[in-house]
């Protein structure tokens, strides 16, 4: 199964990346472009054996313009690294799994088929994205606390007061009632005083 991982690899999904312009180191494939990096990594299961390997699509997309705006870095960590926007393939193609398996039984032509399928909405997905901004607004409509505090200076340094104060308030409405809001309201605070507010 590892040879046919392998196969799968690098029969179909490199010569897919390579078409759209992207670079493969081990089995991640990046693509830079502007001030984003596009990423897919294939991350393979811990436990797998001679019978059996699963795997997972990681997709992500750095921000050279969002890393400016972290207020610490990561200790360890390049920036450079970083994604911004992050997930497995699923949360952006609903109809990929989980994960994928290859066992002795399955038909190695129809998963590659899917597989590149996927690939290929995955890629067409994070193309959307083409600036900061997109992400930025990706995670608002969520209401998510990843990238908030990005977000509320990304916000603020572009002038959009009122939309940066109507985020507090959603985020304050989802979270408010949680022990740990009172760690991101500090924080909050101290971003919005860096611009005055």
């Amino acid at each position: 199964m590892q040879e046919l991982f392998k196969k799968i690899i690098n029969t179909d999904v490199k010569p897919l990346f390579s078409k759209n312009g992207y670079s493969k180191k081990n089995l991640n494939f990046y693509k830079a472009d502007g001030n984003l990096t596009y990423k897919f990594n294939i991350q393979k299961a811990k436990y797998n054996t001679s019978s059996q390997v699963q795997f997972y699509v990681n997709c992500g997309v750095h921000s050279t313009e969002l890393a400016e705006l972290q207020s610490v870095e990561l200790s360890g960590t390049i920036l450079e690294n970083i994604s911004h926007f992050t997930c497995r393939i699923r949360e952006i193609v609903p109809s990929a799994p989980a994960h994928y398996t290859l066992t002795p039984d399955i038909d190695p032509d129809a998963l590659s088929k899917e597989l590149v399928s996927h690939m290929e909405e995955g890629i067409s997905f994070l193309h959307s994205l083409t600036g900061a901004r997109d992400i930025v607004h990706y995670y608002m409509a969520k209401t998510a606390l990843h990238l908030s505090e990005e977000t509320f200076r990304f916000l603020l340094q572009a002038g959009d007061t009122e939309e940066a104060k109507h985020y507090l308030e959603q985020l304050h409405a989802k979270y408010g009632a949680e022990k740990r809001w009172a760690i991101f309201a500090k924080k909050y605070a101290a971003i919005f005083a860096e611009y005055g507010l």
